[in-house]
């Protein structure tokens, strides 16, 4: 059967298929370019496996592309930190540099780095293909490591696809309630029980590549192929991810190809004392809002650099896919800065970068052919179309792209407008408004809402109060409200979800603090910078509640497979405050109204017998009891005018105030 191109389903980029097509000829043809003759383009992208150190049947051999340099040093503790012709590398054509040692001139946990001279200048430099980076604990200093160990024993397989992912977003420093850098060991033993508790079957986890400013939540990378130290080991990461697949759920990371940390001694910047060896040349090569670099996706060698790091963090800690972060600024030469994409112009115009779209392309093909089960997400505000549509279909191959205007939706709504002011109708278009050629992730806020300076849900809705009036059985009219619709608008966004739901790490059961991680400004607290489980452990405290809730709406939403059919509105009522939807063989009847119950409300529904499987105002999850549990309910045999006509029952429900239920036909 042929493709079905996104031009043709999508009438508004019929005037686009020009550009549609000359983007994916682009891309076949770099495709064949870095295949050449071998069997597949996995098997042309091994730079990993050949820059940087590696052990052989000989000894050692480093290598390093450097064509701007005149002179290249290895230095560390096994030379004393100095230049000596017998640790100089030799040139060996096309500006690679290569030295060869026998095996008892490097040690295990030795460090060293590289001393670049170049004309007019020199300067140390880590490599840019280095696997083990770590900082000196007293001067701060990070230097490349020598990691001569067994190999790691794998003892489980890959989770496997995940048509319809519920991710759990987390950091793994913070993951800790000690005030401290927690471990990938810590994670293992503490955090991940807990996530499989709860129901989520893919962990999305970030900071995972090396970055010099903890502070950066991972993204001013510095070294791209090693694994941040500061959790631990390459070692206890794959056990991590060895003990996720063993209960069943899918890693993916955070992988920041969209730009790279300015620093020169720990990053990429002027390695061989150029300013574009990596980058755009010129301001091109400067992100004006984060201060980093910008890859030149154009030229073949920072082509093959990503393309090996994708390759390379896939085969070496078996992880299951990558969430690709800042692809909106991939994507246009002026990054998306007060860009506002309302025109379908801006997405095949002159301001996007096409190398970037071609790269893009080429990593989602690559990463599907070495693991066809890989999911791959882009984080892109912009909305372009074919972002996640298949690659065939004139698309760019991602599986997902995150719904990012639900979390923005949800802070406006409960900024800008009173509870009475809540529009069902606008709250469902929001939520479910999609391309019908791309699969999405939803989420009502992830890990951009919990930094310092924004705010999470649940302080929007309680603040302060949630210092003083989170004990269970206390009165507070401001708690009640906030607990209650916390609950309603995680459970719309997440069975309204496109194809997946995310959520971040604490906000299931309401973090109450913020997250700032050590800095001068909070004199290098790690206070705010973890994660206080005990909270949501303690049966005094509502926070026990809210996470219960959480449980049992995705472990519901899984067990039922309610994301692999598409949401049918049944009724959206802006008089009484309803939403009502049917999802698969699932109706979830949502009353907003802030003061109003309604007994025997009608709606039109499918024909048949629903029973009530939970709901927000379960006393299990802090709510008021008001309803019996596993009521059932059958459908009339009338026409109900309110709601959608295609259904020729009626069914009736007792829907409280602030209040979700959710019914599953049994017969």
């Amino acid at each position: 059967m042929k493709t079905k191109k996104i031009y043709q389903s999508d009438p508004w980029l019929e005037p686009f298929k020009g550009a549609i097509e000359r983007r994916n000829e682009r891309l076949r043809d770099e495709i064949a370019h870095i295949q050449g003759k071998r069997p597949s383009l996995s098997d042309g992208i091994n730079n990993h496996l050949y820059y940087g150190l590696h052990k052989t049947a000989e000894g050692w051999v480093f290598r390093e592309w450097a064509p701007n340099a005149t002179r290249i040093y290895l230095i560390g503790q096994f030379n004393n930190w100095k230049k000596a012709e017998a640790w100089a590398l030799s040139p060996i054509g096309n500006g690679n540099w290569e030295i060869k040692l026998p095996a008892m001139f490097l040690r295990h946990g030795e460090l060293y780095k590289l001393f670049v001279e170049w004309p007019g200048g020199g300067a140390e430099r880590i490599p840019a293909y280095a696997t083990r980076v770590v900082q000196d604990p007293d001067t701060k200093v990070f230097s490349a490591q020598v990691w001569d160990v067994a190999p790691y024993e794998w003892k489980h397989r890959k989770a496997g696809k995940r048509p319809n992912p519920l991710i759990y977003e987390c950091h793994i420093g913070m993951s800790s309630e000690k005030e401290t850098v927690a471990s990938f060991d810590d994670f293992r033993t503490q955090v991940l029980p807990r996530v499989h508790k709860l129901g989520y079957d893919v962990l999305q986890i970030m900071a995972l590549q090396e970055h010099p400013y903890y502070g950066s939540f991972g993204y001013q990378v510095s070294n791209f192929f090693a694994l941040s130290s500061r959790f631990g080991t390459p070692e206890q990461f794959k056990a991590l991810v060895d003990e996720a697949h063993a209960r069943g759920i899918a890693v993916i990371m955070d992988i920041v190809h969209s730009h790279a940390v300015s620093n020169e001694i720990e990053g990429l910047g002027r390695l061989d004392g150029r300013e574009d060896l990596y980058f755009y040349p010129g301001d091109a090569g400067h992100h004006p809002a984060w201060g980093s670099r910008c890859f030149d996706y154009g030229k073949d060698a920072v082509k093959y650099f990503l393309l090996s790091n994708c390759k390379y963090w896939m085969e070496e800690y078996h992880l299951d896919g990558f969430r690709f972060d800042g692809v909106t600024s991939m994507l246009y030469w002026d990054h998306g800065l007060g860009t506002d994409f309302g025109n379908y112009d801006i997405y095949f115009g002159q301001g996007v970068d096409e190398n970037a779209v071609a790269y893009l392309g080429l990593a989602n093909t690559l990463i599907h052919e070495i693991d066809p089960d890989a999911i791959t997400i882009a984080e892109d505000v912009s909305g372009m179309p074919g972002l996640a549509a298949p690659i065939k279909a004139g698309g760019v191959g991602f599986d997902f792209r995150m719904a990012m205007g639900i979390a923005d939706h949800w802070i406006k709504w409960i900024k800008e407008k009173s509870d009475e002011q809540w529009s069902p109708g606008e709250i469902w278009y929001e939520l479910t408004n999609k391309r019908a050629d791309e699969k999405t992730v939803s989420y009502a806020e992830c890990h951009d809402q919990a930094l310092v300076g924004d705010k999470t849900i649940i302080f929007r809705l309680i603040d302060k109060e949630m210092y003083f009036s989170m004990d269970k059985g206390k009165q507070n009219l401001t708690v009640e409200r906030g607990v209650a619709l916390h609950k309603m608008i995680r459970l719309v966004t997440a069975a309204t979800a496109g194809d997946g739901y995310l959520n971040f790490m604490g906000n299931e059961f309401g973090h109450p603090e913020w997250i700032d991680f050590p800095r001068e400004g909070n004199n290098w607290s790690y206070s705010h910078a973890r994660r206080l489980w005990s909270i949501a452990d303690d049966d005094k405290l509502l926070y026990k509640g809210l996470e219960l809730f959480d449980r049992d709406m995705v472990q519901f939403i899984r067990k039922n497979r309610l994301l692999s059919d598409k949401p049918v509105l049944l009724t959206a009522d802006e008089q009484k405050g309803i939403l009502v939807f049917l999802r698969k063989n699932c109706i979830f009847a949502l009353n907003f109204n802030p003061t109003s119950s309604f007994g025997d409300y009608g709606f039109s529904a499918p024909e048949g017998k629903y029973e009530l499987v939970f709901s927000t105002d379960d006393a299990l999850y802090n709510g008021q009891g008001r309803l019996s549990a596993a009521e059932t309910h059958f459908s009339m045999d009338a026409k109900c005018p309110n709601g959608n006509q295609e259904f020729d029952h009626t069914l009736y429900l007792y829907l409280p105030s602030r209040c979700a239920v959710v019914l599953k036909k049994t017969k």
